[in-house]
């Protein structure tokens, strides 16, 4: 069971080994994209290739879908990047449902785990594999492994490193399942921390923070959802940036822009930041030197 990308390698790597899938469970298509095309999910795309049996469930609390599971009869049932199960169907398997989740639970339990390590400076995360229970991202653990997160990575590109390795902890999860070879361990409670989804309001930049939170909040949104900031009443996401310098005192107001010859340089509380690729409402992703070819700022003029 799984919709975004980050499934696909769990889903392939299961395939590959000749695990017999029964089943593969994703949401509905949706209309995506300016022409609000119908657009499959990847999960779906996959199933489709390697003639899978496909379902597509509009409701997962409905006694259809139950009517569907009990027909399958599941072993076991991954899940990946998919909705919270209702217990009539986590239970419902011999062997119960896993889990891949994108931290080192019990942190950054939650919806975004990926963005917010970054955004909040972590230098480590991974991926856990769990046994589902009703409350979200609580379960038992199977596996975990460990990924170091360096200082100018981006949310994408650890996304992808994350799929990955989450995929080969899937594989090992299912052959010691198979083999009857699980020690479950149980979630520390007391060092749980939380990841909530992340709303397009809460990817504005706050100008006033230092270097480093507006560094990590840039890469840890970016490509998606992008952290914005505005500039003469529009918007203008920003995908990358560099920390130039720290200093103690602020060389002009936070948000002011200080430098523009050939980088796009802005001074914060604490020191200067650049910003490397930028783009403007409705149009194309630019580097900073492209940026303001077709854009005039003038050192002295605000983010807000």
């Amino acid at each position: 069971m799984g919709t975004a990308e980050f499934a696909v390698p769990s889903l392939s790597i299961l395939f590959e080994h000749r695990h017999e899938i029964c089943a593969v469970v994703t949401a509905p298509d949706k209309p995506q994209g300016r022409g609000l095309m119908m657009r499959s999910s990847p999960i779906k795309e996959f199933a489709m290739k390697h003639q899978l049996p496909l379902l597509q469930p509009m409701q997962i609390k409905d006694e259809k879908f139950y009517s569907h599971i009990r027909e399958l009869a599941p072993e076991l049932i991954v899940v990946v990047a998919f909705r919270i199960l209702p217990k009539e169907v986590f239970m419902f398997p011999r062997f119960g449902s896993i889990n891949l989740h994108a931290s080192l639970l019990p942190k950054y339990r939650g919806a975004a785990p990926i963005n917010w390590a970054i955004i909040n400076g972590e230098r480590e995360t991974g991926v856990t594999t769990f046994f589902l229970q009703e409350k979200v991202d609580t379960g038992n653990i199977i596996l975990r492994a460990r990924v170091s997160i360096s200082e100018v990575q981006t949310a994408g590109e650890l996304h992808d490193i994350l799929a990955d390795t989450g995929a080969e902890l899937v594989l090992h999860s299912v052959q010691l399942i198979e083999s009857n070879r699980v020690r479950e361990q149980q979630q520390e409670k007391g060092i749980a921390s939380f990841a909530p989804k992340i709303f397009r309001s809460d990817c504005k930049i706050n100008w006033q923070k230092s270097a480093k939170e507006i560094h990590n909040f840039i890469r840890g949104l970016s490509p998606s959802p992008c952290a914005f900031t505005t500039f003469r009443g529009g918007t203008i996401k920003i995908y990358e940036s560099k920390i130039l310098f720290n200093k103690e005192k602020p060389i002009a107001e936070s948000g002011t822009i200080v430098d523009t010859h050939n980088k796009l340089a802005v001074a914060v509380n604490n020191g200067v930041i650049e910003l490397i690729t930028l783009q403007r409402e409705g149009k194309k992703r630019l580097s900073a030197a492209d940026f303001l070819r077709g854009t005039s700022m003038q050192c002295g003029e605000k983010f807000v």
